[in-house]
């Protein structure tokens, strides 16, 4: 039997991962020094070194700040020929960590793009980014994740997307769920709402959910700079062309960014969706 052990497995990837290696026939150790680990058929293991010396796999489900340490700290102590599987967000300074292992270990540098709230890995997407051998690394990975989409994207253009996909939609939702937060006639507000709010709220307090470690590392992206800056640019833009009554502005802006979505997408079709959504969720 396979072992694989799970460093943060007391965290809400940790156990995600623990229960899923579990369930695809691996013998699992967890380690956490700082989350209580639970779960069934979980060997506990009350050292970082103790739990990987026999492990075939290790999966780190740690703090990207901490990650590049434990990945110094565990490498050297591995079995030959084993697998450290890198999961977090952000891949620059954890991919100079894997590449400078020992030979004899093999690094898997992967991003999981959902949640622990998943029940099954099928159509779920990964990211893998390439360290030594990428077709290797690759072909391992979907080994340990059948069902699941995988895209191959090196570690700086990794970083400068999902300041798109993950800092920006944070950011944004951050500061919405900040500000509905302060709302004290909340009741008031909900039975005033359409579909629009209902669907932001929903979103914004599902984000809401995730440690504010990973919130926090999500925004710290250094990429995501340039995203956020255009961002405040455009909302101040906006505000002061609708003070100085400059419709035509205004009517411009949203005019040409439909005019790009729509090369892309059809936003009827995703209006329908929303729809559809709002509909399975008050069910």
């Amino acid at each position: 039997m396979k072992k694989m052990t799970v460093i943060g497995a007391g965290g809400q990837m940790g156990q995600w991962f623990a229960k899923y290696f579990t369930s695809e026939g691996f013998e699992v150790t967890g380690y956490d020094s700082e989350n209580k680990i639970t779960g069934k058929d979980i060997i506990q293991s009350d050292s970082l070194v103790g739990a990987i010396l026999k492990a075939d796999y290790v999966v780190l489900c740690t703090p990207t700040r901490r990650t590049p340490e434990i990945i110094r700290l565990i490498a050297k102590e591995m079995k030959r020929g084993t697998y450290l599987i890198e999961i977090s967000s952000e891949k620059s300074k954890v991919v100079s960590s894997l590449s400078k292992m020992p030979d004899k270990i093999n690094p898997i540098c992967i991003h999981p793009m959902f949640g622990p709230g998943i029940k099954t890995i099928k159509g779920q997407n990964i990211i893998s980014v390439p360290i030594k051998d990428a077709k290797k690394e690759l072909t391992v990975t979907k080994s340990l994740f059948e069902g699941a989409n995988f895209v191959t994207i090196d570690a700086i253009e990794h970083d400068k997307k999902i300041a798109v996909i993950l800092g920006l939609t944070h950011l944004m939702n951050v500061v919405f769920a900040n500000i509905i937060s302060k709302d004290e006639k909340m009741h008031l507000t909900e039975k005033m709402s359409g579909t629009t709010f209902r669907v932001q709220k929903t979103l914004a307090e599902s984000i809401m959910t995730e440690s504010p470690e990973l919130i926090e590392t999500i925004i710290a992206n250094p990429e995501i700079r340039r995203v956020a800056e255009e961002f405040w640019k455009d909302i101040g833009r906006l505000l002061t062309a609708v003070q100085e009554s400059k419709t035509e502005e205004v009517i411009n802006y949203i005019k040409e960014c439909q005019e790009r979505l729509e090369k892309y997408n059809d936003i009827n079709e995703s209006y329908k969706k929303l729809t559809k959504m709002v509909k399975a969720v008050e069910k």
